[in-house]
């Protein structure tokens, strides 16, 4: 596994958890729930952030190779 889909993945469950626990405490009238759906949305963020570099890296680095083959055969 790449570590940035790693590091993703892992965001993106910890954001999912934290705004569903911002939930739970805000139909509970606590307070606390304005800090974990803040730090939700931010891991989210940060996930979502990590899984698009991947992507992007993943599809610079077939065309890197690609470029390289051809300037090989020429």
């Amino acid at each position: 596994m790449n570590k940035y889909l790693l590091r993703g993945i892992v965001f993106l469950t910890a954001g999912i958890i934290c705004v569903f626990l911002g939930y739970t405490l805000m139909e509970n009238e606590n307070n606390w729930y304005k800090l974990l759906m803040t730090l939700g949305v931010i891991f989210f963020g940060i996930g979502f952030v990590a899984l698009m570099y991947r992507i992007f890296r993943k599809i610079d680095r077939k065309a890197l190779i690609d470029d390289r083959k051809e300037q090989q055969e020429k």
